[in-house]
C-alpha cells in the first residue's frame, strides 16, 4: 500500500503545471534515470521474455494466439467503455458497450471477435486519454520497470485503470488463475511484437525512439488520430527579419 501511495504521489509530482510538450521535444528531467531503468527493462527483456516469446511463437499455432489476443483485449474492454463516457464519447460507448457483450456471448467469452465482424468498430481508450481530453498535459517522460514507457498522466491513468479489469474483483482464491491469465497476456504481447524487435535495433538511439513513439502514439490516440499542429511558441504571423 505504502509503494502504491509513493507511486501515486510521484506521477502527481511529474505532472505538476500540467503542461503540454511536443513529442520530439519532451520534458525529460529523468532522463539519466529513465536511460538506466530502460538498460534494466532490455535486458529483463533480451534473456527473459523474449526467448520465452519466441518459445511461445514456436508451440502456438497462430490461430490459438490470435483466440488468445482477442480474449484479453475484451477482457480489457471494460476499460474502454467506462472511458468513453468520462469522455462524454456517449454514441461510442454504446457501440463499445455492445462490442464487449457481443463478443462476450457470441465470441465464445471473447475469443472470437464477432463484434469487428458485424461492424463495432474497436476503439482503444483509457485514463490517461481522458485525462488528456479534459486538458491535463502529459507532465514528465517516465521509463516504467518492466512496464516500459509511460508519463506522469499515463501512470496516473493506469493505477485507475486497474480499477475497471473485471478479473481485479475476483475472490481470493482464484489468484492463481489470474496470475496465470496476466502471465499469458503478457507473454502473448510480447509475442505480437516481436516482428518490432529488428526496427529497434536499427535505430542510433533505441532510448529516444521509443520515447518519441511513445508519445507521438499517445498524442494521436488522446485526439483521436488529429493531433493539433506543435506549438513551439513562434509566431506563424511574426513579419520575418529583413535580410542586410
Amino acid at each position: 500500500m505504502k509503494t502504491t501511495r509513493c507511486a501515486a504521489l510521484f506521477a502527481l509530482l511529474a505532472t505538476a503545471g500540467c503542461a503540454h510538450h511536443p513529442a520530439d521535444d519532451p520534458a525529460d528531467p529523468l532522463e539519466p534515470v529513465n536511460r538506466a531503468v530502460y538498460k534494466f527493462n532490455d535486458t529483463a527483456d533480451r534473456y527473459v521474455l523474449r526467448p520465452v516469446a519466441q518459445g511461445y511463437v514456436k508451440v502456438t499455432p497462430g490461430v490459438v494466439r490470435e483466440g488468445v489476443t482477442n480474449f484479453f483485449d475484451n477482457l480489457a474492454y471494460p476499460k474502454t467503455i467506462v472511458n468513453d463516457f468520462l469522455q462524454a464519447k456517449f454514441k461510442r460507448g454504446v457501440s463499445d458497450l455492445a462490442r464487449f457483450l457481443v463478443n462476450s456471448v457470441y465470441g465464445v467469452g471473447g475469443l472470437i471477435d464477432v463484434g469487428s465482424r458485424v461492424g463495432l468498430a474497436k476503439h482503444d481508450e483509457d485514463f490517461g486519454q481522458t485525462l488528456g481530453r479534459w486538458g491535463v498535459g502529459e507532465g514528465w517522460f517516465l521509463m516504467l520497470p518492466l512496464l516500459g514507457p509511460s508519463d506522469g498522466r499515463d501512470a496516473i491513468g493506469m493505477g485507475v485503470d486497474l480499477y475497471t479489469v473485471p478479473t481485479r474483483y475476483l475472490p481470493g482464491r482464484y489468484d492463481v488463475y489470474n496470475y496465470s491469465a496476466t502471465a499469458l497476456n503478457l507473454v502473448n504481447l510480447r509475442a505480437n511484437l516481436l516482428p518490432a524487435d529488428s526496427l529497434l535495433r536499427e535505430q542510433f538511439d533505441p532510448y529516444l525512439f521509443v520515447r518519441t513513439a511513445y508519445l507521438q502514439r499517445r498524442q494521436s490516440l488522446v485526439y483521436d488520430g488529429n493531433p493539433p499542429p506543435e506549438d513551439y511558441g513562434i509566431d506563424d504571423d511574426a513579419t520575418p527579419p529583413k535580410k542586410h
